[in-house]
C-alpha cells in the first residue's frame, strides 16, 4: 500500500529534525488537539517506534475558554489513542504583565513545556508550527517593522525546542489527519478576526496568492531561512562583544562600545537593556536607537528611559543600566 504524500511529508519532517536523537531518549510533543500538532504527534509516535524513543504527549490548558478542562481531557485521550507512551495535561494561569493575550498565553505555555521537558529529561520538545505559520510570522514582522530578527521568523530549534514541520504546509497536516483517521479540534480563536494572525491567515495570504500566484507561503518561509543565518551570525558577534565589554555592574564603556559596527553595537545595547530587566516584548527599535544616540549622537543628554522601568544613562565615559524612576 502506497503511503499518502501528506503523511510521508510529516513523517519526513520528524525524521530529519530528530535524526540525532538516540534510542531510549524521551521526546515530548506539544499537542493542542488541532491538525498540526496531532499530525506531528502521530508521525513522532510512528518514527519513535522505529528509533526507540519514549514519546510523551502534553497538552496545555490555558483556561481561557469555557469547557477548556474537558477539551484538555479529550486531547489526552486522543494522544493515548494515537500511541503516546505517556500523556500529560498542564493547566496554566495566563497573566498579562503588559503583554497581549496571545503573547501572555504563549509565555505561559512555553514555560510549562520547558518544565515538562526538564522533568522528563527530554532530548527535544516538539512544536507543531508549519510553513504557513512561518509565512504568517514573516508578514506580521514586516507589517510591524520589527527588524531582521522578526523577518527571520521562527527558529527551527532553540534550547530543547524543535519545530520539525517548518517545511510542511498546513494542507498536509490536515490531510494527514484525515487519511489516518485522527479527530482534531479547531480552536475558535483561529477564526477570530480580532487577532492579527487570523487576518493574515484568512485574508492577506490568500489575497497575495491570488495576486502574485501560488507559492507565496513557501517563498516567505524560504526568505526567513536565508535571513535567519545572517541574524544568528550577528547575534553571536553581539553576544561575544557584550561579554567582553560588560562591566561587573552591567555597564558599558562608551569609546569601545561606540566603535562597534552599527548592527553589532545596537544588539549589544539591547542585550544590556534586557540584562537590566527591560522586557523584550516592550523593548522596541526606537528604544535601541535612543540608547545608540547616547553613544553616536551625544550632545549632553544624560539618560534614556526604557520599559521595565530601566534607565540607561551616560556619565564619566560609561553607559549604565539601572532601575528607572
Amino acid at each position: 500500500m502506497t503511503l499518502h504524500p501528506a503523511v510521508a511529508a510529516v513523517r519526513r519532517g520528524v525524521r530529519r529534525a530528530l535524526g540525532d536523537v538516540e534510542p531510549g531518549r524521551t521526546v515530548v510533543v506539544a499537542c493542542s488537539g488541532g491538525p498540526d500538532s496531532t499530525a506531528l504527534l502521530a508521525a513522532t509516535v510512528f518514527e519513535g517506534r522505529k528509533a526507540g524513543w519514549h514519546v510523551v504527549g502534553v497538552t496545555v490548558d490555558h483556561a481561557l475558554q469555557e469547557g477548556s478542562a474537558e477539551r484538555a481531557a479529550a486531547v489526552v485521550a486522543r494522544m493515548a489513542g494515537i500511541g503516546a507512551a505517556e500523556t500529560v495535561t498542564a493547566r496554566v494561569v495566563v497573566e498579562g504583565a503588559g503583554l497581549g493575550p496571545e503573547a501572555a498565553a504563549r509565555r505561559a505555555r512555553y514555560a510549562v513545556l520547558e518544565e515538562v521537558g526538564t522533568r522528563f529529561d527530554a532530548a527535544a520538545v516538539l512544536l507543531g508550527h508549519t510553513r504557513d505559520d512561518q509565512a504568517e510570522t514573516v508578514l506580521l514582522g514586516l507589517a510591524r517593522g520589527s527588524g531582521g530578527r522578526s523577518l527571520a521568523g521562527m527558529r527551527r530549534r532553540y534550547d530543547r525546542f524543535v519545530r520539525p514541520l517548518l517545511d510542511v504546509g498546513r494542507a498536509d497536516t490536515v490531510t494527514a489527519c484525515l487519511v489516518e483517521g485522527h479527530d482534531t479540534w479547531d480552536d475558535p480563536h483561529n477564526r477570530d478576526p480580532a487577532y492579527a494572525r487570523v487576518r493574515v491567515r484568512r485574508t492577506v495570504l490568500p489575497m497575495l496568492e491570488e495576486q502574485l500566484g501560488p507559492g507565496v507561503a513557501e517563498t516567505l518561509a524560504r526568505t526567513a531561512d536565508q535571513l535567519r543565518t545572517d541574524m544568528d551570525y550577528l547575534d553571536d558577534l553581539a553576544e561575544t562583544a557584550y561579554a567582553g565589554l560588560r562591566g561587573a555592574d552591567g555597564s558599558l564603556p562608551v569609546p569601545a562600545t561606540a566603535a562597534l559596527p552599527d548592527a553589532v553595537r545596537r544588539r549589544v545595547l539591547r542585550l544590556a537593556a534586557l540584562a537590566a530587566g527591560s522586557p523584550g516584548s516592550e523593548l522596541f527599535h526606537e528604544h535601541v536607537l535612543a540608547m545608540d544616540a547616547l553613544l553616536t549622537d551625544w550632545h549632553g543628554q544624560r539618560w534614556v528611559d526604557l520599559p521595565g522601568p530601566v534607565r540607561c544613562s551616560r556619565a564619566d565615559g560609561v553607559l549604565r543600566f539601572e532601575p528607572g524612576r
